[in-house]
C-alpha cells in the first residue's frame, strides 16, 4: 500500500506529519554517498517515507536499495530531525520527522540512474555539494562537526 497516497485521499493537501528514514552511507575513505534526485535535480542523502508496518531501520535500508541498488548495513543511529516543514509543488504540506542512520554498503550493484536517481557519488563531507533541503543540510553540518545522537 502507498501510505502517503492513502492518507492524502483522506486529508487532501492539509498539513500532516510524515516519518522518513535515511542513511549516511560511508565508504572506507570516510566519504558520504549522495543521490542527485530526479524530482528536483539536487543532491541529498538516501532515504524516504516509512511505509506502514516497517521499522525505521527497515525503511532506511529499503530506500537505500531502491535509490542506489546497494545493500546497506546500518551501523548505528545518527539522529532524529523533527522540526522541519515542507510544501511540495502540488501544495501538499508536511512536517517531516527524519531518522538518520550511519551505514555502509555491503553489496548490490550500484545504480547511477533510475526513477528516483539521476546520479550517485561519494563526496568528502567537507566538500559535498549544497543539499536540497534544510533538514539534509543540518544533518551534514552535524556530521562534519562530529555530533552523535542528534535530536532537533
Amino acid at each position: 500500500m502507498d501510505y502517503v497516497k492513502y492518507i492524502r485521499e483522506k486529508v487532501g493537501h492539509s498539513e500532516i506529519i510524515l516519518n522518513y528514514a535515511g542513511c549516511i552511507v560511508l565508504n572506507g575513505a570516510g566519504e558520504i554517498l549522495l543521490q542527485k534526485r530526479r524530482d528536483c535535480g539536487e543532491w541529498g542523502f538516501l532515504g524516504g517515507v516509512v511505509e506502514l508496518g516497517e521499522s525505521l531501520e527497515e525503511a532506511a535500508v529499503r530506500e537505500a536499495f531502491e535509490e542506489s541498488g546497494l545493500t546497506v548495513k546500518v551501523d548505528s543511529l545518527f539522529g532524529v530531525y523533527s522540526k522541519y516543514f515542507n510544501e511540495y509543488p502540488n501544495s501538499d504540506r508536511v512536517q517531516t520527522i527524519l531518522t538518520m542512520f550511519l551505514a555502509h554498503a555491503e553489496g548490490g550493484n550500484e545504480i547511477r540512474q533510475n526513477s528516483e536517481t539521476v546520479d550517485l557519488q561519494y563526496f568528502p563531507p567537507d566538500n559535498a555539494p549544497v543539499l536540497f533541503i534544510d533538514q539534509h543540510r543540518d544533518i551534514l553540518a552535524d556530521f562534519i562537526v562530529g555530533k552523535k545522537n542528534v535530536y532537533r
